[in-house]
Formats: structure tokens, sequence, C-alpha cells
């Protein structure tokens, strides 16, 4: 099995710097991998009550059934991770607040070949790490999966985002959590933290929202941030290259326009 050796944080200590509203119903934070689940998650928990957050598990697909006491809604918690989309999914979240985060497949893809090359991640990519293969070859790879060892980012996207569109789901885009963090005097991020946190059942954004905001996005308390993953020898770019966004589009035809990205 793949593991992710990343750093622990301190957040549930300085969580005990605020004032905390306990909820009263269960939030999900579901989404793609790589699409920036532990900053949303980290900028949430600064809102909501450490003993109502579930740090048991990272939930995915074959764990849901261990972790079912999650989604309770008799004693409602914060959890997160990627559940792709299926009838037991669905059922499993029909009584709870389901948040997905998104991100523009033309980034994911670098994001994805950036964390598979580092040695926070270790599995079944280290035969590329190293200089094995190129930063071109590295990145067809994400879009294309790597047989009987990685999905494709069609399939990925499908299951963990698409299928879920259009049910009772709140989409929130990583590239806009992003934009309002590095602007928080602006009155854009303040309806957007507004949005946010009331997903949580908090009607009055809290005095102190912006340094809840800037703790929980603390890059030094991420350790998939990019800044924080370990080991990478290979050069990647730090946009895709032209030819590498037609293959997006060749690869999954509509997947950018369909999240809302043009």
């Amino acid at each position: 099995m793949p593991r992710v050796f990343a750093k622990s944080d301190n957040l549930n200590e300085l969580n005990a710097n605020f004032e905390q509203q306990p909820l009263t119903f269960p939030v999900f934070l579901n989404s793609v991998p790589k699409c920036g689940t532990h900053l949303l998650r980290n900028i949430l928990r600064m809102f909501v009550p450490v003993e109502q957050q579930y740090h048991n598990d990272f939930i995915q697909f074959p764990t849901l059934r261990k972790n079912m006491q999650a989604l309770n809604p008799q004693q409602p918690r914060l959890s997160w991770g990627h559940l792709l989309f299926s009838d037991e999914s669905a059922i499993a979240l029909k009584p709870v607040k389901h948040l997905l985060i998104v991100r523009d497949p033309y980034d994911w893809v670098l994001a994805r070949a950036r964390f598979f090359l580092s040695d926070t991640f270790q599995g079944s990519m280290e035969h590329l790490k190293n200089g094995a293969v190129s930063a071109e070859e590295m990145l067809n790879m994400m879009i294309f999966g790597i047989y009987q060892k990685a999905p494709t980012m069609q399939e990925i996207y499908t299951h963990n985002a698409v299928a879920w569109l259009g049910t009772n789901i709140k989409l929130i885009k990583y590239e806009h959590v992003i934009t309002h963090i590095n602007d928080l005097d602006s009155p854009q991020a303040k309806a957007f933290f507004a949005d946010l946190v009331g997903a949580l059942g908090i009607e009055t954004l809290p005095d102190d929202w912006q340094e809840r905001v800037k703790v929980g996005s603390d890059r030094k308390q991420s350790g998939t941030a990019r800044e924080n993953l370990s080991g990478n020898s290979v050069a990647l770019p730090k946009e895709l290259p032209d030819t590498q966004k037609q293959l997006v589009e060749y690869a999954a035809p509509g997947l950018r326009q369909i999240l809302g990205y043009y």
C-alpha cells in the first residue's frame, strides 16, 4: 500500500486560542486528491471544536464502512477524505453537509506529478524518481495514467468530482481559496469565508476570522504543501506546457468546462 510521510501539525493546540461554536450537523470535506484538501481542512479546523473533529482516519471508499461514526447526525463532526461517488457513498452522506473541493485540471497535473516524485509519497512510483523519466513524460503519465499503477486523470475527476455535480454538494474551487487567503482585507474575501463557514452552521462570521484563516492556512502546518515536499529530483515547470494542456483536453474533453474553468 502507498504511504504518505507528512509532518504533523499543532493546530489542535492553536484551536484553543479561539472561541468555538459547536457543530449541530455533520460536515464532510470531500475532494479530488491533490486539490487542496489539507489546506481547506486546516482552515475549517479553526472554526470547529477539536472534540468534534474526526481525526481517526482520512476517509476513502475502502474505509467508509468502518468510519460511519464520522457521519452520524446524532454526533456531529467535521471529517474529510477522498470519497468517490457510489451508491454507498451517496447513502452515507445523505444527512451530511457535503463540501467538495476541486482544482483546475491544468494545475492538478503538475501538483500530482510533484507529489508522486517527492519522498513524502512512497509506493508504486519509486522507479520514476531520480530522473528516471523526463518531466514531460511524467506529466503525460499523470494525464493518461500508468498501467496497473495509477488511474487516469479522467477516471479520478469523474468518480471524485464530476459524478457528484448536480447533487446536494457545495462546490469549492481551490483557486478561490488561494485568491482570498492572499487578500484577506478585501470585502470579497470576507464574503467568501462567511459563506464557507456558513456551511458549518455559523451564521455570523467571527470577528477574529482573519486570524483563524491565517493560522489554518499557514503552509508550515501542511505536510503536503509544495515547499514541504522533500526529495523531488525532477524539475517540473511552473505552468503546464501547451502540449500537455492540449493532451488534457484530448484525454478529458469537457472536463474543465463542466467544473467552471474556461
